[in-house]
């Protein structure tokens, strides 16, 4: 399904869907380690990414939306965030998001965040956006917290990462849910 990205409210940085043309630079920074040792990413080369995109780009998927984070200043991709194990029936989507490391530490994850779970409730009337992070994955763990979003409990094994079964962290906000300031 396409749909319009929602608005970004940070000087310099847009959202747009997600292209083929994004795979380069996505895939650049999603092989420096740092950037994937605290999530279940798993890349076989740029392949992985171009089979995503075209997941993304379909006409008929409710399964997953992302879009492409564009540094405006420097015209270059800064990240990407999206929805996937989007559930019609049950009103809710899982976040994600992915940031170069040059864009760490700005804020951006955060308003994104924020702006992509608020957009979920008002354009595709879901109930609960949900995530999972892996128990090692503090700073994102921080930006879902400073999103509003409540740690529900642990899910041992719940994931593979890199061969091995992961626990996880599940986290939610439900639409109402009113972040704390």
């Amino acid at each position: 399904m396409r749909v319009s990205p929602p608005l970004c409210s940070l000087p310099g940085i847009t959202l747009r869907p997600l292209t083929a043309a994004d795979v380069p630079d996505w895939f650049a920074y999603l092989s420096i380690p740092a950037v994937t040792e605290h999530t279940s990413w798993e890349l076989h080369g740029a392949q992985t990414l171009m089979a995503l995109v075209r997941e993304y780009e379909s006409a008929d998927s409710r399964s997953a939306l992302r879009f492409a984070i564009v540094d405006g200043c420097r015209a270059a991709l800064a990240g990407t965030i999206g929805l996937h194990s989007i559930s019609s029936a049950d009103r809710r989507g899982e976040i994600a998001y992915d940031l170069a490391p040059s864009y760490w530490g700005r804020g951006i994850a955060t308003a994104l965040c924020a702006a992509v779970t608020h957009w979920s409730f008002e354009s595709l009337a879901l109930q609960r956006v949900q995530a999972t992070v892996l128990v090692t994955n503090t700073r994102s763990e921080r930006v879902l917290e400073r999103c509003g979003f409540a740690c529900e409990g642990l899910l041992r094994g719940y994931r593979r990462v890199r061969g091995r079964p992961g626990d996880f962290k599940m986290f939610a906000r439900l639409a109402g849910e009113t972040p704390a300031t």
